[in-house]
């Protein structure tokens, strides 16, 4: 039963960070008055972070189409006709080069994708290696998203200084197979075991708009905010339907549900990295300041993210110069 807008918020106000959350704690949250959840995730957020600090980040993507997988959301994979073709893997000097533009344009994190189901021992990954070790060199963090891996890869990145492990849950475990069925949830919870015991850092959230149910919503929170440590970044997308992929027709989210999905992340992981990602291009200002309101404290920053539009960096400094927030 939905509990009332005050005794949640004594509650929350009264206890530690918590990692025994339930689906129906996380749905009255998600479910509440919006301007009661909003004002919730903004004192928990004050409490526990700078509110006008928002860190700007980049994704390149270095290794581009042709993957194995078949995420029903994704324009890269080799089971879909899109226009999305199969690249040659980015050489290391030019990577390099985009995370020193990046830096100078204000980025301090740096973030690289191989569209891959796993990464393979060999010339590309001693490659990816010198990728992270030049990026740390430059003084941005450096995070890797390259699908599964294993506890010896792992080690190896974190001896190049890797400063994050990206590697999304998507949605509800439920949900899950209508998504994809080349690789089982099972073996996503693995990878972020791999990741924690190498100790990097995890980056790890999930998509809104495939067709999920609000309880789907609250269980992927669920899954991510009983994990210990919780996650140190939580991506919050936005699906961006792409022509050819099994879920070309599904219409936009109302922006408010993202809004929701912010807060309620917020409330749940009073210390992680909130990022708002990929859908961001699909809102207006206001939108992204309520976003921010809630609680949200990460963009990506740049003309791409990956394969899929995103905002123009002028638009986005102008934005953050308009609100009084900080770029970090």
């Amino acid at each position: 039963m939905l509990q009332d807008a005050p005794s949640l918020y004594h509650a929350l106000l009264m206890s530690d960070i918590r990692y025994d959350w339930t689906t129906d704690e996380i749905l009255d949250l998600l479910q509440l008055p919006l301007l009661d959840l909003v004002y919730q995730a903004q004192t928990v957020h004050r409490r526990y972070n700078d509110p006008n600090s928002i860190q700007l980040a980049t994704l390149l993507s270095v290794k581009t189409g042709g993957c194995g997988e078949n995420c029903a959301y994704c324009p890269q994979s080799a089971h879909y006709e899109t226009s999305v073709e199969k690249q040659p893997i980015l050489p290391v000097n030019q990577v390099l080069e985009s995370a020193r533009r990046a830096q100078g344009l204000g980025a301090t994190r740096f973030c690289m994708g191989w569209a891959w189901r796993e990464i393979r021992d060999g010339a590309a990954f001693d490659d990816m290696l010198a990728m992270v070790t030049g990026v740390r060199s430059l003084g941005m963090e450096a995070c890797v998203t390259a699908g599964m891996l294993t506890d010896a890869q792992a080690l190896r990145l974190a001896a190049a200084g890797l400063t994050a492990y990206n590697h999304n849950l998507d949605t509800s475990p439920e949900f899950y197979d209508q998504v994809i069925s080349t690789r089982t949830y099972g073996d996503r919870l693995k990878t972020l075991d791999c990741v924690r015991r190498a100790g990097i850092t995890v980056c790890c959230g999930g998509i809104i708009g495939m067709g999920e149910t609000n309880r789907d919503r609250a269980r992927m929170l669920e899954v991510l905010a009983t994990l210990t440590p919780h996650p140190e970044s939580v991506p919050i997308n936005a699906l961006v339907a792409q022509a050819g992929t099994p879920l070309a027709d599904q219409p936009p989210i109302d922006p408010i549900d993202l809004v929701r999905m912010c807060a309620t992340a917020r409330i749940l992981m009073p210390n992680t990295r909130v990022r708002l990602s990929a859908g961001r291009s699909q809102l207006s200002r206001e939108a992204q300041v309520l976003c921010f309101m809630a609680g949200a404290n990460s963009i990506f920053y740049g003309d791409t993210l990956l394969t899929t539009p995103n905002p123009e960096r002028d638009g986005d400094r102008q934005l953050l110069q308009d609100i009084g927030a900080r770029a970090n």
